[in-house]
């Protein structure tokens, strides 16, 4: 008898530890989806407020999933939230901190130019072995896939995204590029596809003497190959193919970016919905376009309808089940090319006017809508205030994946706050500086938001909000808060390291 107790502990012991290997085989490491929209506003989607866009796919997936109140992009432009994005470091230590064109190449800014030479596209590169969320998972066991609007590095660099940790790339390596959706190419890896499109460059406008009322003036501007239709059908693609292995698609839209450009089906229906409208004559960049409203409307709607159909897709392929769905915007919503924010009140509780979104570190140029579904992990209809940002995707993917993070990034995982268990640890602040339209710095800090304009005129002033009594950043109460706003002024200091990149350098905060 004596000797029994020993040997059933033994064999409890053992039978645990198949028990527990047993798990950690048998759970498959999920498929993970990160969708990024191009300046989509807080408030476009209708369950964040939005009244006259139709988003009923988006609108599921929250309902079925967690919905983010206090979700932050990397930068209020384009190129650097992207790079916050992907390696986890905030503006004040990332390599791409604004949007960098390359100018000293040439004419970079020529259409024509571009498509002749393909060195004139692009954006300035990441550097050569840069940490991405792609080449971390990837040590993980994934394949990894980038479709969409790219941004980060011009062809025949090393910051294209095959060099960048993407197995399959499909879409605009160059942002200028993706001006119009009816391109005359788009890159599969490192190799240009051909289009059945013309030439039509960015900011033509309507041939002398046609009608702005008729539809068929703006024929330039509706052509052939819709970019969009082909990028979905690389999305498509890709998860068929690697259905039976996990992956991590990073399906960058360009939607809804301008220029207005949507398929027509989309078009006609908001045209029934919201009646007759001015037509946009191109006067604020980008295409004419006939009937700027519905259009618009029309792209948030194709972009809803697709992730419908990727969903789909997922649970025909028997998938959905194992997969983490994010939806997010790379910063706030737009002003120019025909847009209307304030008729659609695109920033949701924050100021729609021009001004406070895009381009600027208001709320509603970086505060951004963000969905997570994942059957059986994350708790369907849940609402988070965790307040989080961009550089906070790179170390909760690297958890969900079983991958160490880099040391020295800035982020944190969320994932304890999708899951709802276990500690959420906080940021004690979030910091941004976005050092063109005159260079700015932000810091959220608890209920307080604190923002440095116009840095390049040497302006110190900071402008101080209580977030909990006034979302819309309208009542400055920094003469009431002094504390406060020494306490911002030196998070900004602290946060703020000089950048790699001459363009990015500012002299007024102490750089060389």
């Amino acid at each position: 008898m004596k000797n029994k107790a020993p040997l059933q502990a033994s064999l409890l012991c053992i039978a645990l530890s198949l028990m527990v290997n047993s798990f950690t085989v048998s759970a498959a490491q999920p498929n993970i989806i990160y969708i990024l929209a191009d300046d989509l506003g807080y408030g476009e989607l209708g369950c964040y407020g939005q009244e006259k866009i139709e988003t009923p796919s988006l609108d599921k997936l929250c309902r079925e999933g967690m919905k983010f109140t206090q979700h932050y992009s990397g930068s209020p432009v384009c190129a650097p939230s992207r790079c916050v994005l992907l390696t986890g470091k905030h503006t004040g230590h990332a390599y791409i901190r604004g949007n960098d064109e390359w100018r000293e190449r040439g004419e970079v800014w020529s259409y024509a130019a571009m498509n002749k030479e393909p060195n004139l596209e692009g954006q300035r590169p990441l550097p050569a072995g840069t940490k991405t969320i792609a080449s971390l998972l990837k040590t993980g066991g994934y394949t990894t896939a980038c479709v969409g609007k790219w941004g980060l590095g011009a062809p025949n660099t090393d910051g294209v995204p095959n060099k960048q940790g993407f197995d399959f790339f499909y879409g605009y390596n160059c942002q200028r590029q993706a001006h119009t959706y009816y391109p005359r190419h788009l890159y599969r890896n490192e190799e240009r596809v051909l289009l059945r499109n013309p030439e039509i460059a960015p900011n033509t406008k309507l041939p002398k003497g046609a009608d702005p009322l008729k539809i068929e003036s703006y024929a330039n501007y509706q052509l052939t190959d819709y970019a969009g239709d082909l990028m979905f059908d690389a999305i498509t693609g890709f998860v068929a193919e690697n259905k039976a292995k996990p992956f991590f698609l990073y399906w960058a839209t360009p939607i809804p970016h301008m220029p207005l450009q949507a398929p027509e089906r989309w078009v006609n229906h908001y045209v029934k919905k919201f009646g007759d409208e001015e037509p946009y004559l191109g006067n604020k960049g980008y295409f004419p376009c006939r009937y700027p409203r519905a259009t618009y409307a029309a792209m948030i709607s194709y972009l809803d309808e697709q992730v419908g159909l990727l969903v789909k897709q997922l649970k025909e392929i028997g998938v959905y089940d194992n997969t983490l769905i994010i939806f997010t915007s790379d910063n706030g919503f737009s002003f120019n090319g025909g847009t209307q924010s304030p008729w659609f009140n695109s920033g949701g509780p924050f100021n729609s006017a021009a001004g406070w979104g895009k381009c600027s570190v208001y709320e509603g140029g970086i505060r951004v809508p963000l969905i997570a579904a994942w059957p059986g992990k994350i708790k369907p209809g849940s609402e988070s205030d965790h307040i989080s940002a961009f550089w906070d995707a790179l170390p909760t993917l690297c958890e969900i994946a079983g991958v160490t993070p880099p040391a020295d990034i800035d982020g944190i995982s969320y994932l304890p706050t999708l899951l709802q268990q276990g500690n959420q640890k906080l940021h004690p602040y979030l910091y941004w500086e976005y050092p063109e339209a005159g260079s700015s710095q932000a810091v959220r800090a608890g209920k307080w938001k604190g923002i440095r304009k116009n840095i390049s005129k040497r302006n110190m002033k900071i402008e101080l909000f209580n977030l909990e009594e006034d979302m819309r950043e309208s009542k400055d109460v920094a003469a009431a808060n002094p504390e406060i706003v020494q306490k911002i002024a030196k998070i900004m200091q602290e946060s703020h390291t000089q950048a790699e990149l001459e363009r990015f350098r500012q002299r007024a905060l102490g750089d060389e």
